[in-house]
């Protein structure tokens, strides 16, 4: 198994590639979306051997930390959500908040140190089953695990190493300094927190769907004295719905997570309507199979979904 970017499902490496998408997304004449115009620039997507997908911009997030409208948004109708308690990005201060959906009336709160806002958030009798590539990360034996020998193994699949990783993501996110970067399945942390540590951005969101990966992360950013007065937030949430307004988050990265997801197309259309207008998006992932893999493995790769 070899690592490669996600939008490259035949070789192990690429020649250069450049897209061009629109400046927005076409809308229905009816559609409530509306995203505001920020610039004229041209929005592109740069593809590259060293398994990222970026779309680069040199716009910012800028925050109104004195207004009830929060930068969170109800998964269930995309309305900002309305926060009653103190301001800010930080830990205690999202743990003391409540927040509330005025169109839905809905209600949203935080426990073990997340908030979630997940659509089933708060209800007791409804389960969903999860593809098992999802479940496995919800476990707490892997959770536990995961930042203490599992994620570092990736090596041996190519991956060049987390701080390699880190690297190359600050690069890519060059144009989003000092604006908001939301860290999808984010798992203990590892990026998110290495994100905010940098300082150079105006608040992290380390984001997951596992409840238990989401504990492993507080429980990390407790223990170092760094990062407890930064602006991160833990949230709960489905990457195919995420709970932000369009165009309202500069950055979005997910490492080594594309091949967990349910259903990676409507992630990633999930990512581009919450991106501002050029926004960036670096991505990383593991190959199911490449051109060297014997067509006859490829089916139960295809099968087991990795």
């Amino acid at each position: 198994m070899s690592m490669n970017m996600a939008a490259s499902a035949a070789t192990t490496a690429r020649p250069l590639y450049l897209i061009k998408f629109p400046k927005r997304p076409h809308l229905l004449s009816d559609s409530q979306f509306r995203p505001r115009l920020l610039s004229s620039q041209t929005q592109r997507t740069t593809i590259r051997a060293t398994s990222a997908v970026v779309v680069e911009s040199d716009l910012s997030t800028k925050q109104d930390q004195g207004t009830d409208v929060d930068l969170f948004a109800c998964p269930i109708c995309y309305e900002p959500l309305i926060r009653k308690g103190p301001v800010g990005l930080n830990l205690s201060a999202i743990y003391r908040s409540g927040f509330k959906c005025k169109r839905c009336q809905k209600s949203y709160t935080s426990k073990d140190g997340y908030l979630d806002l997940t659509v089933t958030s708060g209800l007791r009798d409804y389960i969903e089953v999860q593809p098992v590539r999802t479940e496995l990360f919800r476990s707490p034996l892997v959770s536990f695990l995961y930042e203490r020998g599992w994620r570092q193994n990736f090596r041996q699949s190519g991956f060049p190493g987390l701080d390699e990783e880190f690297k190359m993501a600050q690069e890519y996110f060059e144009p989003a300094k000092g604006g908001l970067v939301v860290d999808v399945s984010c798992g203990s942390g590892l990026f998110s927190r290495k994100f905010a540590k940098s300082g150079t951005y105006s608040g992290v969101i380390a984001l997951d769907y596992s409840e238990n990966m989401l504990r492993q992360c507080y429980n990390f950013i407790k223990k170092d004295d760094t990062l407890s007065t930064t602006n991160i937030a833990l949230v709960r949430a489905d990457v195919s719905r995420l709970p932000f307004a369009p165009g309202s988050v500069d950055a979005v990265h997910a490492g080594a997570a594309l091949h967990c997801w349910p259903s990676p197309s409507n992630a990633v259309a999930e990512i581009t309507r919450v991106l501002r207008s050029g926004g960036v998006f670096v991505g990383t992932t593991f190959l199911r199979y490449s051109s060297s893999t014997p067509w006859i493995i490829r089916p139960f790769r295809e099968a087991m979904g990795f």
